[in-house]
């Protein structure tokens, strides 16, 4: 296969999600969707569809193959490792008010979407299924570190922490592995009726959460944006994601495990960020300008990482 065929195979892979996410803007910009819409239709998919997509790709899985406790091992220390090279560059360069927002804005990915999305698209049923376990990852070690790192920083006085620990607890991400796990081990099956239904219901979650994306980027934020949010999105988008994808090949992942994890570690910085940056009083602004460089950045870094990898066999 020559490097023309593997570059546009890769294209094949992200550019169906990333079009999907500048759809979102285009539509938002002519006025088909608005900010009710936005809410709305977020609201479905974290609460709803989203849930339901982790659920039946876990309970469909191979736990056998899905199940590498290596794999969910080595992203935790991956994912901590960036935590803590973020944190030490921030001391070294970052005002002190805005350390935890550019932290955090550098490590937490938007894994739960973009990933998922591109995992999906890359392997099937199997990047759904370990993409759907490396949630439950993601899910309690980007909170717990977020908090941690933005509370650092912060005013205690703007912080309800039974709140962020109950929302942490409640999360439907989270509660979706939880069932799901025993429900595969135990080999129940739910009627077929209901399972078509389910994934009539969860198909929707990618193409709505990609067009949020897509509609709640600011152009206009991004041109406001300064050396801070830039910085952070770099990190974010190239300089993590280099590191913590070479550390998983030294450690001896290939093929799509490998795949799997660069598309985690290179997922934009995540919405979410903003949620907490707000319910915490930190800089929200920042935040948001990080969030908007970072995923229009993505369509780029993504793209070439992957056909870098798949240019030198490793995926």
């Amino acid at each position: 296969m020559n490097l023309l065929s593997l570059f546009l195979g890769t294209l094949e892979v992200t550019l169906p999600v990333f079009a999907m996410v500048f759809l979102g803007l285009g539509l938002k910009r002519i006025g088909w969707i608005d900010h009710a819409f936005i809410t709305t239709a977020s609201s479905l998919v974290f609460n709803g569809t989203m849930p339901t997509l982790i659920f039946l790709s876990l309970i469909n899985a191979d736990l056998d193959v899905a199940l590498n406790p290596r794999l969910l091992g080595f992203f935790t220390l991956a994912t901590l490792a960036c935590f803590l090279l973020a944190w030490a560059w921030a001391i070294w360069r970052i005002p002190y008010a805005d350390r935890g927002v550019y932290v955090q804005g550098a490590f937490r990915g938007n894994c739960g979407i973009i990933g998922l999305a591109l995992a999906a698209s890359m392997y099937g049923d199997y990047g759904l299924s370990a993409g759907g376990l490396l949630l439950g990852v993601v899910i309690l070690s980007y909170n717990i570190l977020s908090v941690f790192i933005l509370s650092r920083y912060q005013d205690q006085r703007h912080m309800n922490w039974r709140s962020i620990a109950a929302n942490i607890a409640r999360n439907p991400l989270i509660l979706a592995v939880v069932v799901a796990v025993p429900v595969t081990a135990m080999g129940l099956r739910l009627p077929v009726w209901l399972m078509h239904t389910g994934e009539y219901f969860a198909s929707l979650t990618l193409p709505l959460a990609l067009i949020c994306i897509g509609a709640t980027l600011s152009l206009g934020a991004i041109q406001a944006s300064g050396r801070l949010a830039a910085g952070a999105s770099v990190m974010k988008m190239v300089t993590l994601p280099a590191l913590a994808t070479t550390g998983a090949w030294l450690a001896g992942f290939e093929g799509r495990e490998l795949g799997v994890l660069f598309l985690f570690f290179a997922s934009p910085t995540a919405a979410a960020s903003f949620v907490m940056v707000k319910a915490m009083g930190g800089n929200a602004v920042l935040t948001a300008n990080i969030i908007a460089i970072s995923t229009l950045l993505a369509s780029i870094t993504i793209t070439l990482g992957a056909f870098i990898l798949a240019v030198a066999g490793l995926i």
